[in-house]
């Protein structure tokens, strides 16, 4: 079953977010998820004991550099999804989660901070290719971003991906309450109450059409690979 990690060695790219949205967006539609916890941070774990949690969504925690790919392999064989949440730097264990995957998703806000964690990400994902001699799927997905306006800093960093043929998903992660507030009171975007969250529907529509996409680019994969 589809790998896909999420990846930047830039902490606070908005990757634990963006992984668990995927995640819940899956399960919504009835998919079995797994959630491999590579984070020392283990917010998805810690998520995933507060109320709410769907039964469509493993976590999987306690994950070290000897064992993740094992663990990805394992999940592999049982879950429809398979997604790992990757520790914020440039490691051995993201390098063998990158080697394993079918997708990786690369969170970047709009700062030339995250540009330089995104463009390393890159080069383990091009040293991983050329270990494995096959190509890595991999885009970048812009996270935090305001619903309103595109700042100049964000302009920069789209300017750059594009110079470098960096594919980047049409869906942009944007900056929402209902976002952080899964990390406080865990279950789904669906549970939060209108009217104590702004913008539910709105979160809720951002997490779907980005789940499409990366469908979208699953679903491409494996029909060139038939091709």
């Amino acid at each position: 079953m589809p790998v896909i990690s999420f990846a930047n060695p830039k902490g606070g790219a908005g990757k634990t977010t963006t992984a668990l949205l995927l995640a819940l967006e899956l399960a919504e539609r009835g998919a079995q998820v797994c959630v491999i916890d590579a984070d020392p941070e283990r917010w998805i774990s810690q998520w995933g004991g507060l109320p709410g949690k769907p039964e469509g969504i493993t976590i999987l925690g306690d994950i070290t550099e000897d064992s993740i790919v094992e663990r990805i392999d394992e999940a592999a064989q049982d879950a429809q999804f398979v997604i790992v949440d990757l520790e914020g730097t440039a490691s051995l264990m993201v390098a063998n989660a990158i080697g394993m995957s079918d997708l990786v998703v690369i969170p970047l806000q709009g700062s030339s901070m995250d540009a330089k964690g995104g463009a390393k990400t890159i080069r383990l994902i091009r040293n991983q290719e050329r270990m494995a001699r096959r190509s890595i799927p991999h885009a970048v997905a812009l996270t935090r971003t305001s619903a309103a306006v595109t700042s100049r800093a964000m302009k920069n960093v789209q300017a750059q991906l594009s110079q470098a043929g960096i594919e980047v998903f049409a869906t942009p992660i944007v900056e929402r309450a209902a976002f952080r507030d899964l990390f406080d009171y865990g279950g789904t975007l669906g549970a939060l109450d209108p009217a104590l969250v702004s913008n539910v529907a709105k979160a809720q529509a951002n997490a779907r059409a980005f789940a499409g996409e990366v469908l979208a680019r699953l679903k491409a994969v494996r029909m060139a690979e038939v091709g």
